[in-house]
């Protein structure tokens, strides 16, 4: 998506090694299978910029600022399997804009404690797929909460479909689209 929005170059930072291509012997079925997955946002990356967009084992530090006090870039350092830095692999990089994402497992652990929802073997939220109702009367879910991680763009467009049953439900008519 930044690409097509006329971005000059992508990076996409991972504090994790890269994963291997098949399941390690810890990471048996019926377990998530933790592996090396190329979507086609890297793809399309990979072929815009002529290689994979992102660099594995390698933790932000901090903000660089110019005089004014905008962002100019980011240092980071590169860190070992233990997530520890590497002494000597600071690197300054240039940067108009950054995006930070802290990753997502699932939902807060506190949220399903107060209201009890039914959540599914990922401890996600169950939902109904149609007006997204969990099984607490008047909660809803959508997007990451109920999917798991997914794309922003799918997150944005469940998140207005459920606006639109939410207000159903609450009015009893909706003008949403």
């Amino acid at each position: 998506t930044s690409l097509r929005h006329g971005c000059e170059s992508l990076v996409n930072f991972e504090l994790l090694p890269k994963p291997p291509e098949s399941r390690a012997p810890n990471n048996p079925w019926p377990l998530w299978p933790r592996i090396y997955r190329v979507d086609y946002g890297h793809a399309e990356a990979a072929h815009v910029q002529g290689e994979d967009p992102r660099v594995y084992q390698i933790m932000s530090k901090e903000f660089v600022r110019d005089e004014a006090g905008n962002l100019k870039g980011i240092i980071t350092v590169n860190v070992d399997d233990q997530l520890k830095e590497i002494p000597g692999t600071e690197k300054t990089w240039e940067a108009d804009l950054i995006f930070l994402s802290m990753g997502f497992l699932q939902p807060e652990h506190y949220i399903n404690e107060a209201l009890g929802m039914e959540t599914d073997q990922r401890g996600n939220f169950v939902a109904n797929k149609q007006d997204f109702r969990t099984s607490v009367p008047k909660v809803y879910a959508a997007a990451d909460c109920r999917r798991g991680q997914d794309l922003v763009v799918r997150a944005i467009n469940e998140g207005r479909e459920a606006a639109r049953e939410i207000d159903r439900d609450l009015m009893g008519e909706t003008q949403l689209p």
